[in-house]
């Protein structure tokens, strides 16, 4: 009898992978003979799940045979099946295959008539981790190593990425530090950096492609001890001749600090072989105050650690000790009245106006004084109270007497004092200040007068201008005038016309009060809001009324609020109480619609306004 007729029909096992390839996209067993599956197809692996239809029929062995050519027999590569065999399927797993290799495969069956074969089967199995090797570490130092690894196989895909990776644990990974050296195979050297000093490290060379990254045997190394490291603070306290500097060790290289400080000097990056101020040993902040130092100097400070692998710095920062300007006070019978309102005092040195020195000038004072009576009578003294030399002038000649019996005496006036330290002279000069330039009323002709208001201690005053320029001059003349080099508010003698980029009406303050830092402003103003014509999207320009000294404008307000601001911005704006307005008070409110007359009055500590409906 054949064994065709002997045998049963034996089903042969199908075999699946990720990256199956079958001579047709869809093959399929017969579906008349048999069903199947496959499972877990690996890089060097698959398993197989066969049915025999007829089991029972005298086979010997059963099984799957396996070669990288077509039609593959017993004779090539067979895995047999070893267990049970009552029932029909069986499980084969097909072992020690190559990656990304195509392998065809049949089920077997073998009795005394011979062996019979499935249908054929291909499949290609997916790619391998890559294979390397790691480099000896070498060039050690406190925190950095030469390292490296040779990818010797890439798994049969592409080698994306390569490198080290290295930590203070056994087995390091990708999550750990690493390098990254290019890609592909063959060998590669990295640079291991960011390290500890006197900690011991393991490292393993990397590689990566699609099927995942391998590594190569671990090596492990100990780095030298490596420079501490510190930090240097910013200077405080600053005085003319002192100033109190820090800093902190924040790393100790892996030894002990047995030496840290402050290295300063007036060069750049100044070292321990320079001056220093030693501040103890070991890791955490320290200060200390660095004392007899020129004023007005600037110097340079670093921090400085030392273990036994040398000694590491600090950032260079660096500070300015103040000048050594002089303060001069102003005491005298007029003080109360000229200053209402102030924390001033008649014949309270501590509590009058001063006049400085410049950094540039450091004998020669200035500042201005308001007198407001008839006949005011006052003196110059060089300390905040009537311990150090003061100074009256007995024949008004213009000479400080220290010994003088009488007072100075002035008229009322707003009074440019100067005083020279070394050679004991001093002038009084009354001023009245204006604006002045192509911008202004009366051209460069002559300035137009601003007013003095005593209690905000400014010279104030509203006019139109031009898109041109202005200055600030006193007594007709220019010996007393100011401009603005930078055109930032602050006021140099001599200084740069200050540009007006928009014609308007604007509004000037002018500030003396304080010695030697001179500012001024000059801001358009208008009104904002929904209660406005155009909402909250522009202002309505309000215009200067000279008669009434207020900005003012009349619109047609519907109900909703407004505020009033500078320049079309919000740098500068006021709102809340009409009667005490605030910068960036809240909005005012308009509760009935129609048309209204506004004021904005600025001649006030706390700018009014008014809004009368017509």
């Amino acid at each position: 009898m054949s064994i065709y007729r002997i045998l049963a029909v034996l089903i042969t096992a199908t075999i699946f992978f990720a990256a199956c390839t079958k001579e047709n996209s869809d093959v399929r067993l017969d579906p008349k003979l048999s069903t199947s599956q496959v499972l877990n197809v690996k890089h060097d692996s698959a398993t197989i799940v066969g049915f025999v239809v007829a089991a029972g029929s005298g086979f010997t062995e059963k099984g799957v045979c396996y070669n990288t050519a077509a039609a593959p027999t017993i004779s090539n590569t067979k895995v047999s099946y070893s267990g049970e065999n009552t029932k029909a399927t069986f499980t084969v797993v097909l072992s020690g295959l190559s990656y990304t290799t195509k392998y065809y495969a049949r089920a077997y069956a073998t009795n005394t008539q011979g062996t019979i074969y499935g249908e054929e089967y291909s499949f290609t199995t997916l790619p391998d981790v890559p294979a390397l090797t790691t480099a000896a570490i070498t060039s050690v130092s406190g925190n950095s190593a030469a390292g490296g690894g040779n990818v010797t196989d890439a798994g049969g895909a592409e080698v994306t990425a390569r490198g080290v990776c290295y930590g203070t644990t056994s087995n390091p990974t990708l999550s750990d530090s690493k390098t990254t050296n290019g890609n592909g195979t063959g060998a590669f050297v990295s640079e291991l950096t960011g390290m500890k000093g006197n900690t011991k490290y393991y490292a393993r060379a990397y590689a990566t492609n699609s099927a995942g990254t391998g590594y190569g045997p671990e090596v492990s190394f100990t780095t030298l001890v490596d420079l501490p490291a510190a930090t240097t603070a910013t200077a405080t306290a600053i005085t003319k001749v002192s100033a109190v500097l820090g800093g902190e060790v924040t790393y100790d290289g892996g030894a002990e600090v047995t030496a840290r400080g402050l290295a300063w000097g007036t060069e750049a990056n100044p070292t321990t072989a320079g001056s220093v101020i030693e501040s103890g040993s070991g890791l955490g902040a320290f200060a200390d105050t660095l004392k007899g130092l020129t004023t007005f100097t600037m110097y340079h400070v670093r921090a400085y650690a030392t273990n036994s692998a040398g000694t590491a710095y600090g950032a260079d920062i660096t500070f300015t000790t103040l000048a050594d300007i002089l303060t001069w006070y102003i005491p005298g019978d007029y003080v109360e009245a000229s200053y209402p309102g102030s924390a001033y005092a008649n014949w309270a040195p501590d509590k009058s106006p001063q006049v400085k020195s410049t950094i540039t000038a450091p004998d020669k004072l200035e500042g201005y004084v308001y007198m407001a009576n008839a006949t005011n009578n006052w003196k110059f003294a060089t300390q905040p109270n009537w311990n150090g030399p003061n100074y009256g002038d007995d024949n008004n000649s213009g000479v400080l007497n220290p010994n003088a019996a009488n007072n100075i005496a002035k008229p009322a006036g707003y009074y440019k004092l100067n005083a020279d330290a070394t050679a004991l002279t001093y002038t009084a000069v009354a001023t009245s200040w204006g604006l002045i330039g192509d911008a202004t009323p009366n051209g460069w002709n002559d300035e137009t007068a601003l007013t003095y208001f005593p209690g905000l201690t400014t010279w104030r005053g509203g006019m139109h201008l031009t898109a041109a320029s202005i200055k600030f001059r006193a007594n007709h003349s220019w010996d007393y005038n100011y401009g603005s080099n930078a055109a930032d508010g602050n006021l140099q003698a001599g200084g740069a016309n200050i540009p007006v980029s928009l014609e308007s009406d604007y509004y000037l303050i002018l500030d003396l009060s304080h010695p030697n830092e001179y500012t001024y402003s000059a801001n358009r103003w208008g009104v904002i809001g929904d209660a406005t014509p155009d909402g909250w999207n522009s202002d309505q320009n309000m215009t200067w009324d000279a008669t009434n000294n207020v900005f003012t404008v009349t619109l047609n307000l519907v109900v909703g609020t407004f505020k009033f601001r500078a320049n079309d911005g919000w740098d500068l704006n006021y709102g809340g109480d009409p009667n005490a307005l605030t910068p960036g008070g809240a909005n005012i409110p308009i509760t009935t619609a129609g048309t209204y007359t506004i004021t904005l009055d600025l001649g006030k500590a706390l700018p009014s306004c008014t809004f009368a409906k017509k």
